[in-house]
């Protein structure tokens, strides 16, 4: 087994693989209000069933939502349009009070309590 270099274990995995998510934030304005609602479900890990009765919609119709979704992003599985998603909340989600927004999160919130 080879070692790699120091310098190509702290180049950052985006710059080795050339393979950026938060490149295609800019391809939601391509995206649809239901589309956006639908991606950012996607973010939660939810199956197509459980996103269905979120919606209030048929899975199929989640499927084709999610077939537009990776085709109007340029990706090519569901788990990429996640973690497009996930990068992509705070422009996706229109929940002022979502806590997930950073103006809305106490500066520690996401710290572990100390012990």
């Amino acid at each position: 087994m080879t070692r790699r270099s120091d310098e190509a274990d702290a180049a950052c995995a985006y710059r080795r693989t050339g393979i950026a998510p938060v490149r295609e934030t800019g391809r939601l304005k391509e995206l649809t209000g239901r589309e956006r609602e639908v991606l950012l479900l996607l973010g939660t890990g939810l199956g197509n069933r459980q996103l269905a009765r979120e919606l209030g919609i048929a899975e199929r119709t989640v499927k084709a939502h999610t077939a537009r979704i990776l085709e109007k992003l340029g990706q090519e599985t569901r788990l990429q349009a996640a973690v497009v998603s996930v990068l992509s909340h705070n422009v996706l989600c229109v929940d002022p009070f979502c806590l997930c927004h950073p103006s809305t999160v106490p500066a520690d919130a996401w710290m572990p309590s100390a012990v």
